[in-house]
């Protein structure tokens, strides 16, 4: 897998998180101003790999 950075047509920073055979599996939601944002923002994804998975399935709405 890998991260991509780049500018949106707004010119704002984003990231998209691509799999091995190149679909796009999580993209930033949002445009950062800044770069280093952007790349914090990877930090961020990158440290929820630690994250439990919750079933949601079993919880009543």
């Amino acid at each position: 897998m890998r991260f991509e950075v780049y500018r949106d047509a707004k010119g704002e920073w984003r990231w998209r998180l691509r799999a091995r055979n190149g679909e796009v599996i999580a993209d930033s939601g949002e445009g950062y101003s800044r770069r280093e944002d952007c790349e914090h923002g990877i930090a961020l994804v990158r440290q929820s790999a630690e994250a439990r998975i919750e079933d949601m399935t079993t919880k009543i709405a």
